[in-house]
């Protein structure tokens, strides 16, 4: 890894992209004969070496099963394991290392809260809130949860800037409502939310509020005490961390009176017969052996995350993304889907007379990777009327000369299809 801190540079402020570009081998490569330009961050972050190392480390110095063993790589495995809470505690600014529960991603998290937190207080009648512009993660748990006991599914319209107002939050928000559920970054439209405005509109009547972090925690500071929310979710593979390895933030009070999710090992104080007593938090929502390199993993990323100032990876990625909307908005044939006022990580778009797949297609063979599709926000595209888009998504390591490859991919779509 390169010893060059990535927070210097020459004049002495902001980040060293170069530096930081060093750090993720897979960026070397080239693709299709190209240098390879990743833009497909809003699906899966690539990994610096110090994440990657991280977990071979473990497999190849102290893995071993955590929390039950007696012998020294287990209590290594064990130490290292438990203090990446302290690390995520301190990502969110959570208050307590004891909120901070592992799960496999952010659909699992919602998953948990919907089934151990929401399904005990849902009856027949009463309503859960989300945004049209929510990932399937945040859709279909509760539509099945809805189905199951006949509550009811409440949806926040957007406009054509791909924005909600607080106006029709508010109107939405009814006594039967026990649950507001909503993303902080629309995976689809880049859209900032205003979860904290949701969160004190919601707080005045005694309504949780869990917040999809999928597309925030990547892309921006995130201080879960500032939002007031009660619950946090995100995934590590967003955050230059492992796959199949994720976060669910909650108040402690809030996960003290939840039930067990799942049963098995390791989540429990004893085991009879006749009658099991489960862990405290957060131990009770760990059932099994988890992925315990991930996890520690992540823990590698959060450090390195860290390190770089979220606040000055926002500053960068924001200037990526206004860069890019002038570019790509100003080639003819190309519509931008989604124009909010805040944006983050994300710029969708499609083009007159080609088709997503085709533009995803035609990129790759310049050794540009950006994701075509629906990007599993199905009800999004319905609303602009489009069965999907080509969406091009931000990360720390992406450059402006990057973004011009993009847009020199993109004449050459236009080129083929008669543009």
């Amino acid at each position: 890894m390169s010893s060059v801190n990535p927070l210097q540079h020459e004049a002495g402020r902001g980040l060293d992209i170069q530096a930081i570009r060093r750090q993720f081998p897979v960026l070397a490569q080239t693709v299709n004969g190209n240098p390879l330009v990743y833009l497909d961050n809003g699906a899966s972050a690539q990994k610096p070496e110090a994440v990657i190392d991280a977990e071979l480390r473990c497999y190849r110095e102290y893995y071993a099963n955590i929390h039950r063993g007696v012998h020294s790589l287990s209590q290594r495995a064990t130490t290292e394991f438990e203090a990446v809470r302290g690390k995520v505690r301190t990502l969110l600014n959570a208050p307590s290392e004891k909120e901070i529960v592992f799960t496999r991603g952010t659909t699992e998290s919602i998953n948990l809260v919907a089934y151990s937190f929401v399904e005990p207080r849902l009856q027949a009648g009463d309503e859960i809130l989300i945004t049209a512009m929510e990932h399937h993660s945040n859709i279909v748990p509760w539509q099945i949860l809805c189905e199951r006991t006949g509550a009811k599914l409440v949806v926040v319209p957007i406009s054509d800037a791909g924005e909600f107002s607080l106006d029709d939050v508010e109107s939405r928000l009814t006594p039967r409502t026990r649950i507001v559920s909503l993303l902080q970054v629309s995976n689809a439209l880049g859209t900032v939310n205003p979860v904290r405005e949701v969160a004190r509109l919601a707080h005045a009547r005694d309504i949780p509020v869990l917040v999809d972090g999928a597309q925030s925690a990547p892309h921006m500071p995130v201080d879960v005490q500032e939002l007031d929310c009660d619950f946090f979710a995100f995934s590590a593979h967003k955050l230059y961390g492992p796959s199949g390895v994720g976060v669910l933030w909650g108040r402690q009070e809030l996960l003290q009176a939840m039930p067990p999710w799942q049963g098995g090992g390791d989540m429990i104080r004893t085991v009879s017969f006749e009658k099991t007593e489960f862990a405290e938090p957060p131990a009770r929502f760990e059932a099994g052996t988890p992925n315990i390199a991930g996890v520690i993993g992540l823990g590698a990323a959060v450090d390195w995350f860290l390190a770089l100032d979220p606040a000055a990876v926002a500053a960068h990625e924001a200037d990526l993304l206004a860069y890019a909307s002038e570019q790509v908005g100003g080639i003819p044939g190309v519509q931008l889907i989604g124009n909010a006022e805040k944006r983050a990580g994300a710029l969708s778009f499609i083009m007159t007379d080609a088709h997503p797949h085709d533009i995803g297609t035609i990129l790759d063979g310049y050794g540009v990777a950006v994701r075509a599709g629906h990007h599993c926000a199905e009800p999004v595209m319905r609303r602009y009327g489009i069965p999907a888009t080509a969406r091009a998504s931000f990360a720390v390591y992406n450059t402006r000369q990057e973004v011009d490859r993009l847009v020199a991919a993109i004449h050459k779509v236009r080129e083929l299809f008669g543009g």
